[in-house]
């Protein structure tokens, strides 16, 4: 049985514990010292790294200092969870990536994991004869598989919006790269859309960047994207009102003309793809950010919109915005259905 003892400190604000020797050779010596530093939510550990080294006499051993460093609860806590995770995988050969999930039912921290890798290391797991025994005796088949299927599927929602929320404050204006993010998570634009299509070209020479149809009507509604970094409103001093800054403009008139030729050429579905029909299209378009705005921008881009027809701007904060907030709603959801018991099955 290993003994811990506590002192408290000549300050009387803490206490610290005897010096535990992590290692000692005839040259060197390094040692942990514990101080548990009172906090108004409990008591915090804290641990401080020192390296001695040989000195002749009467110094004996010397503090390196530049070898010690002292490491806060948060920090210590950190460090404990990163040597428990590395000391399972040192005994494993092989390399590559490794998830450690718990197995006492608590949750595992995947933030960082991509989903469809985590997905197949999963289902490589389910895949063994025994453990589908087991999951087959005990009639757990379909709680894991909902439980499975809305984890990761949150997952994946909330890695998409940090990736958005990053390439934002990074000042990434590739136009190419929100494309890529919004062909990958069209979900953000609402629960209203389903999937999305494949197909771009509505006509020779006019080319979307999304085509969405919606979950009631399965009719096709445009996506178009512009740069994050272009103006969406100004000022008119002599009339004291906002209007739409000339991207803006430029991209209402793009969208005018794209949904007069779809409406055009897919009344009835289009020629090579008779699936995909058009009836009273509308068109979101996504340009410049609203992260500085105040409330009079707000209300400004509100009461410009209200007078387009099928025309709607948005900001990619505030396609952001849209998105966090589906996340929380589908969090909310799960916590309501789990208090009744009851199965859910992601609407997306």
């Amino acid at each position: 049985m290993e003994k811990v003892s506590k002192k408290t400190a000549q300050s009387g604000k803490i206490q610290y514990g005897k010096p535990i020797v992590l290692h000692e050779s005839s040259r060197t010596r390094q040692v942990m010292v514990p101080f548990f530093i009172p906090r108004t939510e409990g008591t915090e550990l804290a641990v401080k790294l020192v390296t001695y080294k040989k000195s002749p006499p009467p110094m004996d051993w010397a503090v390196v200092e530049e070898k010690s460093m002292s490491l806060n609860g948060s920090a210590s806590q950190e460090l404990l969870k990163a040597l428990k995770t590395h000391l399972i995988t040192a005994g494993v050969d092989e390399e590559g990536e490794f998830v450690m999930i718990k197995l006492n039912g608590e949750s595992s921290d995947l933030t960082n994991v991509d989903s469809s890798t985590l997905s197949k290391a999963i289902a490589g797991i389910l895949s063994r004869e025994e453990i589908i025994e087991h999951l087959a005796s005990r009639d757990l088949s379909q709680e894991l598989v909902i439980a499975f299927k809305s984890a990761i599927r949150l997952r994946e929602m909330q890695n998409a919006c940090s990736e958005l929320r990053n390439y934002l404050e990074s000042g990434i204006t590739d136009e190419k790269v929100y494309q890529d993010w919004c062909d990958n998570h069209n979900w953000v634009f609402g629960n209203a859309y389903l999937i999305k299509d494949d197909v771009r070209a509505i006509s020779e020479g006019d080319k979307l960047d999304l085509l969405l149809p919606t979950v009631i009507s399965g009719y096709r509604d445009i996506i178009e994207l512009k740069k994050p970094d272009e103006t969406v409103l100004n000022w008119d001093s002599t009339h004291n009102n906002f209007y739409f800054a000339s991207p803006v403009s430029k991209a209402i008139g793009q969208c005018h003309r794209y949904l007069d030729v779809f409406q055009e050429v897919a009344i009835k579905g289009l020629r090579d793809h008779p699936e995909i029909v058009a009836y009273h299209p509308r068109a979101i378009i996504v340009i410049g950010r609203s992260n500085e705005w105040d409330s009079n921008n707000f209300q400004a881009l509100h009461g410009l919109n209200a007078r387009l027809a099928n025309i709607t701007i948005i900001t990619y904060d505030q396609l952001l915005a849209q998105g966090e907030r589906l996340i929380e709603i589908l969090i909310k959801h799960d916590q309501t259905d789990e208090a009744n018991d009851e199965e859910f099955d992601l609407p997306f």
